[in-house]
């Protein structure tokens, strides 16, 4: 994913920042706790499209 256009992409639930996940592809939201599908290339930011992250997954 284009790092500039990760600088430019906020979560949509509370606009906070987004982290990458190459190996997963997801785009996720620590605050929100959610994770967002990117496919071929494209992040999906939809909330209805998104994942709950786990405590593990957040390190907690």
């Amino acid at each position: 994913m284009d790092t500039r256009l990760l600088e430019l992409l906020v979560c949509p639930v509370t606009k906070g920042p987004l982290e990458y996940n190459r190996e997963k592809q997801e785009l996720t939201s620590r605050s929100a706790r959610l994770a967002y599908p990117v496919r071929d290339g494209v992040p999906i930011l939809l909330e209805s499209e998104a994942r709950t992250l786990s405590d593990e997954e957040l390190g907690l």
